[in-house]
């Protein structure tokens, strides 16, 4: 394979790992390589190459599939540009909080559950504040639960501090209270029906 002697190499590797400013998960992959490089470990090698043709999309790649395999996600798929397929959560389930209007997305804030083959769980969340407001797809880099209701109490604690932090705010365009106190009002509306629907 190609890749196992123009990329996989200590040279290669090495120069990489020195020329570059890597995050940790990047350096303890590419010194995994090296490891694997040194010990000519074949087998090993040949699976890394698997995963691009290059030391960036290689550590890109199998970062992606580690992580998803904590979900329980094991097939090793590729889009057309050769990255790392998402793989997609199962039993996905939306909740939204706010103003809710399908046409106006940034009048509400939405919370998206789903689980793994494994039957762990996460989720993903989009906050709207008004104008400003941020959005992160549920993903197998999303944080890790072992149960739906944990993910939920966890995700509805971190839009509602979210909100809070905006609650007063001078910039009522980016930050419009309007939508800050209807998003609050849902989020304790929905606490105190799920608090009643535990008691039967």
């Amino acid at each position: 394979m190609e890749t196992l002697t123009t990329t996989l190499n200590e040279i290669t590797v090495t120069q990489y790992l020195n020329s570059h400013h890597h995050i940790p998960y990047e350096r303890e992959l590419l010194n995994e390589i090296l490891q694997s490089i040194q010990q000519n470990d074949l087998k090993q090698l040949n699976w890394f190459a698997q995963f691009g043709n290059g030391l960036r999309s290689i550590v890109f790649n199998v970062y992606a599939y580690r992580c998803g395999l904590k979900f329980g996600f094991t097939e090793i798929n590729f889009d057309e540009y050769g990255w790392f397929k998402r793989p997609l959560f199962l039993d996905q389930e939306e909740l939204c909080f706010g103003l809710i209007d399908k046409n106006k997305s940034v009048n509400y804030s939405t919370i998206t559950l789903g689980r793994g083959p494994n039957n762990i769980w996460s989720f993903g969340m989009s906050i709207s504040y008004g104008t400003a407001g941020s959005s992160s797809g549920i993903c197998v880099y999303s944080p890790i639960f072992n149960s739906k209701s944990e993910a939920l109490n966890h995700a509805i604690q971190k839009l509602k501090n979210a909100i809070v932090s905006k609650v007063g705010d001078k910039d009522t365009t980016n930050y419009n209270q309007k939508i800050i106190r209807a998003t609050l009002k849902d989020i304790e509306t929905f606490r105190n029906a799920k608090s009643q629907m535990s008691l039967f």
